[in-house]
C-alpha cells in the first residue's frame, strides 16, 4: 500500500503494476498490461494530438500551430549547430525524442492524483524506458558513423596530434568514453525525474500526516510543507524541460562525432 498506518510509501510511485486486473501470463511470460504502459500510450496520444493541432499549414498561424512550428525549428537549428547541414536528416527523430520525454516528464506531473483511483506514473523515472532510448540513440549513431566512414570511424578515438606512443592508451580511454556514453545518457533522465518524484512525495507525507495531528502541527509542518511542494513542483516541471532538451542535445552532439569524426 502507498498509504498505511499514516505512513507514505516514497518509492510505490514507481510500482509497476497491471491495470486490467489480473496479471496476464502467457507462456510463462507476463504480458500485462500496465500502468506504466498506460502512461507510454498517454503520452503518445497527447503527442499525437498537439502534432495534429499544430500541422494546419494555415498562412497565418494560430498560437497551436506556432507553438508546434516553434519546437520544430528550435530542433532543426539545435542539429544545424551541432552538426551542420547534414544534421537536418535527422530532425524527424531527435524531435519525436524531444517531444516524447518532454511530454512524458510534464504528463508525470500533472495532478491527476485527485481523481480517485487514479495516479500520474512518469515513465522516464525508470532505467528500462530512458535506458532503451539511450540505446536508440547510440545504435543510431553507430550505424550513421560506419555507414558513412566505415572502419575510418574509429579514428574518433585517436585525436589528431596524439604521440604515437600513447595511441594505444588513448585509444582504450576513448573507446571506454565512447561506450559509457549510453549509459550516463539514460541514467541522467532517470535520477532526475526519480529524485524529483520522491522529494515530492515527501513533502506531500509530511502536508498529510501534519493535518491528521491536528491545528498546531498545520500551521508549524503542513503549512510551509504545502508551499515548498509548489516550489519543488514548478522547479520540477522546469527539470523536466532541461531533461529533454539536454537528451536531445547530447543524442545531436554525438550525431556530430558520427557524421564530422571531431
Amino acid at each position: 500500500m502507498a498509504a498505511e498506518g499514516g505512513k507514505i510509501d516514497p518509492m510505490h510511485q514507481f510500482l509497476i503494476e497491471p491495470v486490467l486486473g489480473r496479471p496476464w501470463i502467457v507462456g510463462g511470460y507476463d504480458l500485462s498490461f500496465t500502468n506504466s504502459a498506460l502512461w507510454m500510450v498517454i503520452t503518445l496520444v497527447a503527442l499525437w494530438l498537439f502534432m495534429l493541432g499544430g500541422m494546419k499549414r494555415e498562412l497565418v498561424p494560430g498560437r497551436w500551430q506556432a507553438a508546434v512550428e516553434g519546437f520544430t525549428g528550435f530542433v532543426q537549428n539545435m542539429l544545424t549547430s551541432n552538426v551542420g547541414p547534414q544534421g537536418k536528416r535527422f530532425v524527424p527523430y531527435v524531435f519525436s525524442l524531444f517531444m516524447f520525454i518532454l511530454f512524458a516528464n510534464v504528463l508525470g506531473l500533472m495532478p491527476v492524483g485527485i481523481v480517485p483511483g487514479w495516479h500520474p506514473f512518469t515513465i522516464t523515472s525508470h532505467l528500462t524506458v530512458t535506458g532503451v532510448l539511450a540505446i536508440i540513440s547510440f545504435s543510431i549513431v553507430l550505424i550513421v558513423g560506419f555507414g558513412k566512414h566505415g572502419f575510418h570511424f574509429f579514428s574518433l578515438f585517436v585525436p589528431h596530434g596524439t604521440p604515437v606512443v600513447m595511441i594505444p592508451l588513448i585509444f582504450v580511454v576513448e573507446l571506454l568514453s565512447f561506450l559509457v556514453r549510453p549509459f550516463s545518457l539514460g541514467l541522467r533522465l532517470f535520477v532526475a525525474m526519480t529524485a524529483g518524484h520522491i522529494l515530492l512525495k515527501v513533502l506531500a507525507a509530511f502536508v498529510i500526516n501534519g493535518i491528521n495531528m491536528g491545528p498546531g502541527y498545520i500551521a508549524i509542518v503542513s503549512l510551509p510543507s504545502f508551499v515548498l511542494m509548489i516550489g519543488i513542483t514548478l522547479l520540477e516541471l522546469l527539470v523536466a524541460a532541461i531533461q529533454a532538451y539536454v537528451f536531445a542535445l547530447l543524442t545531436s552532439v554525438y550525431l556530430n562525432d558520427a557524421v564530422n569524426l571531431h
